[in-house]
């Protein structure tokens, strides 16, 4: 479940921190709505893991598109490319 807290818990940090851990973020709130979250780094890495994956999944989808509708390139034109590319 999550746990809510109002940001001026945060006078207290000890206490807000005692409940955060690994898949049990905090969530802090200003004036009663969502501003901000304390999260374990455990699930940060975890976070910044899966962006970077969905990242590349959506470059290879516009890749594979890119290929699809304007057509492929032989292994000799991509290697010019990069030649070409590197000067």
């Amino acid at each position: 479940m999550a746990i809510i807290k109002p940001v001026s818990d945060l006078r207290n940090y000890n206490t807000v921190l005692e409940d955060v851990s690994a898949g049990s973020p905090v969530y802090l709130t200003v004036n009663g709505r969502g501003r901000y979250i304390i999260r374990d780094i455990e699930d940060d890495e975890e976070y910044e893991k899966t962006k970077a994956m969905l990242r590349l999944m959506c470059e290879l989808s516009e890749g594979k598109k890119s290929g699809e509708e304007e057509g492929y390139m032989s292994p000799d034109d991509v290697r010019a490319y990069l030649r070409n590319k590197q000067l």
